[in-house]
């Protein structure tokens, strides 16, 4: 039996592709979270509407990471790197939907 946090992230793996099949995106996770199984990186852990993903799985994350109640977005930015935007997976799979054509 592998190890725990190991069988976390299979399961949030999972639950990421599936939820992504529920709005009708392509979705499909690497065979062992990596990605070189799908001809990508070893990073790859899933592929979602022809975008590649890494899925991480924390006990806890930093509260000012996410997005509160009334906020679409999250903007954050680490010295000397680009921003990055943190958004609920349901705001998320919704664009991508509208992007492939699907709603």
């Amino acid at each position: 039996m592998s190890h725990p946090s190991k069988q976390k992230g299979n399961r949030v793996e999972r639950l990421i592709v599936d939820l992504a099949k529920q709005y009708g995106l392509e979705a499909v996770r690497a065979w062992g979270s990596n990605g070189q199984s799908l001809g990508f990186t070893a990073e790859v852990d899933a592929r979602i509407a022809n975008r590649s993903m890494q899925i991480k799985a924390r006990k806890s994350i930093a509260d000012y990471i996410k997005p509160a109640v009334n906020i679409d977005a999250q903007i954050i930015k680490e010295d000397r790197s680009e921003p990055l935007v943190v958004i609920r997976i349901s705001d998320y799979f919704e664009m991508l939907a509208k992007l492939e054509g699907l709603k």
